[in-house]
This record gives C-alpha cells, structure tokens and sequence, in this order.
C-alpha cells in the first residue's frame, strides 16, 4: 500500500521556471522527508508596465 502527501508550494523567481521550483523544492526539503518529484499545476507570469515578464 502506498501513502502519498501532496502540499502545495507556491514559488517564484526573476530567472526562469526551472529556478522557481528549485527554490521551492529546495526550501520544502528543509522541513519534509522523501519528496521524490512535484507536479506544476499553474504557472504565473509577472509583467511590467511594459509587458515584460519580471517574474
């Protein structure tokens, strides 16, 4: 039998994506034991006035 926890981390970063979910996975390591992947539900993006993505 399998027992699975799901959490919700919400992240973000400047950079990319990719360095959002290392952020958080990161962080959520601190405290929890035995993640073994994650799944990206949602993603958000941050723009300026401009347009551009800022986070």
């Amino acid at each position: 039998m399998s027992v699975v926890k799901v959490i919700e981390i919400i992240s973000e970063s400047p950079d990319s994506v990719e360095d959002a979910v290392r952020k958080g996975l990161e962080k959520a390591a601190r405290t929890l034991d035995g993640i073994t992947g994650a799944w990206l539900s949602e993603t958000k993006v941050v723009t300026g006035p401009d347009g551009r993505i800022t986070a």
